[in-house]
């Protein structure tokens, strides 16, 4: 397969050092050149990773050469960035959330659609063996009937001026660090869970929320319970409860690429046991199955094309758009408008 030629729009930390290094040594990648608005950043950036540096987005959708382009800037310029990196026929690798805006995520997906273009959202985890191999232990009753699902994903607080601080570029904890408990429970749970309550909290002199929660509600009344904060102790697990057991993921979000997962699964009858799994890198397993979506030339769908065939990582993307901005709305006690699109 002929390495699919990437530019960068941005130079985000998580493009620097996750992102960047994995498209460099991914034999399906090639990083062509990457842009900013700050010419000696683009410079220092494409010193390090062997590429073309560009003054300014605009200019790196204007080359030819660039197939595809990966959007790591705020969340506020997702939509901005990826309609014109579509407009101008490449592929985009945006970085979760792919919106603010479960509308402006619909439209994304179908103008994507409509010029054969691959878009995808790069939620990383989902691509790591665990949650499969978790998976298939619910599947097979390792844990009887499931009862609740319950995820947390908290990081130590941010200095004062980093962006996730800024309302204006999107952020606050629900859209950075929420992102992981909310699509692990449509990972693992399926359908649109319906959110029965939701918190939003900012720290003191905070102007975007900084911790949060929230209580969904799943087919066959599953619940499951999330927690996401800015300004919290590091924690990144979730846990599955069942009638005759639980299963126990620690790590579950960002595990070290040479660390080798162990599920802790305890039954009633069984005891306790832990289940190891081969070490993933889930960056690299990322920028290899984007790449072969671009090379398969199966473009995105919107939840579903008029065919009736669904595109399964569209439909998590806008599921997952859908479920954020309703717990967002939730917090606020605004009840979310009736959403006959929702696939």
């Amino acid at each position: 397969m002929t390495p699919v030629r990437i530019g960068v729009l941005g130079c985000a930390e998580i493009a620097r050092r996750r992102m960047l290094p994995a498209m460099t040594a991914c034999p399906a990648t090639e990083v062509y050149a990457v842009a900013s608005r700050d010419r000696d950043r683009a410079a220092a950036t494409a010193r390090t990773f062997g590429c073309r540096p560009v003054h300014g987005y605009d200019a790196l959708l204007a080359l030819d050469e660039v197939e595809a382009v990966y959007v790591p800037l705020p969340a506020a310029l997702h939509a901005e960035w990826i309609e014109a990196a579509l407009r101008a026929g490449k592929h985009v690798l945006g970085e979760k959330p792919l919106t603010t805006d479960p509308d402006r995520t619909r439209a994304l997906l179908s103008l994507a659609r409509e010029r054969g273009l691959v878009l995808r959202e790069n939620v990383m985890f989902v691509h790591h063996g665990q949650h499969a191999a978790v998976r298939d232990l619910v599947a097979g009753g390792a844990i009887g009937r499931l009862r609740s699902f319950h995820a947390d994903f908290t990081v130590p607080e941010r200095p004062d001026g980093d962006i996730r601080h800024r309302a204006d570029l999107g952020g606050g904890a629900l859209f950075d660090t929420g992102v992981y408990p909310v699509r692990a429970a449509l990972h693992l749970l399926g359908g649109l869970p319906e959110v029965v309550g939701a918190v939003l909290g900012a720290g003191p002199g905070r102007e975007v929320d900084t911790f949060g929660g929230a209580l969904l509600r799943g087919a066959g009344g599953v619940s499951a319970h999330l927690t996401f904060g800015l300004e919290n102790a590091y924690r990144s697990r979730y846990e599955l409860r069942g009638s005759t057991g639980r299963i126990t993921l620690d790590r579950a979000f960002t595990p070290p690429a040479g660390q080798a997962p162990v599920i802790r699964l305890e039954q009633s009858a069984g005891g306790v046991r832990e289940l190891p799994l081969p070490a993933e890198d889930q960056v690299r397993n990322t920028v290899a199955w984007f790449a072969a979506a671009v090379r398969s030339g199966v473009p995105a769908a919107a939840a579903a094309d008029t065919a009736g065939t669904e595109d399964a990582d569209a439909t998590a993307t806008l599921r997952q758009a859908l479920l954020l901005d309703r717990i967002r709305l939730c917090a606020r006690g605004v009840e979310p408008a009736d959403d006959q699109g929702a696939p």
